[in-house]
C-alpha cells in the first residue's frame, strides 16, 4: 500500500478537518497528503518524509521512535534466503533458551524484591533481542528456512 492510500483510508474513519486543527495545518494540506504524488500537489506527506529521514540516515531508531509513541515496538524482519533448511529443532532451542535466559535475568533481579535501574536495562535488552529472536523464528516457519535464527547473534 502507498502512503498516499494509507492515508486516504485514515481520512474515511477519522475527520482530516480535526486532524489538521489538532497539528496546526490548513485542511487542503491534510487533503494533499492523501493525493498520489504524480498528481503534482507539492504536498510530501509525513510518512514519506519519515521513511525519507529513515533512509537518508541510515537509522532504524527514527522508526523505533514512532513506534514506542504508538505504544509498540519495531521489530527489523530477519533476512531470509530462499533456499531451504531444515534444521527445525536447533530454532527451536534458540527461542527456548533465549527465552530462559531473559527469566533468568528477570529472576536475578527480583531476588531482592526491587528491580534497580541497570537490571531494568538488562531486562530491556534481552526482551529486545528475544523478541528479534522470535520473529526470526516465525519468519524461518513461515518461509521453511530455520538457518537464520542459528546464525542470530546477542547484542
Amino acid at each position: 500500500m502507498k502512503s498516499h492510500e494509507l492515508l486516504r483510508e485514515v481520512f474515511q474513519a477519522h475527520n482530516p478537518k480535526e486532524i489538521a486543527e489538532r497539528m496546526g495545518l490548513s485542511v487542503s494540506m491534510v487533503y494533499k497528503w492523501a493525493e498520489p504524488p504524480e498528481q503534482g500537489s507539492g504536498a510530501t506527506n509525513p510518512l514519506d518524509r519519515t521513511v525519507g529521514l529513515m533512509e537518508a540516515a541510515g537509522d532504524p531508531r527514527v522508526v523505533e521512535w514512532i513506534c514506542s509513541h504508538a505504544n509498540g515496538f519495531f521489530i527489523e524482519n530477519p533476512k531470509v534466503t530462499r533456499h531451504r533448511t531444515y534444521s527445525l529443532v536447533p530454532a527451536t532451542h534458540r527461542v527456548v533458551q533465549d527465552f530462559a535466559e531473559m527469566l533468568s535475568v528477570i529472576a536475578n533481579g527480583a531476588v531482592d524484591n526491587n528491580i534497580s535501574k541497570g537490571e531494568a536495562d538488562r531486562i530491556r535488552e534481552r526482551w529486545e533481542d528475544l523478541k528479534s529472536v522470535t520473529e526470526s523464528f516465525v519468519r524461518a516457519c513461515e518461509e521453511g528456512s530455520f538457518h537464520t535464527i542459528r546464525n542470530h547473534e546477542h547484542h
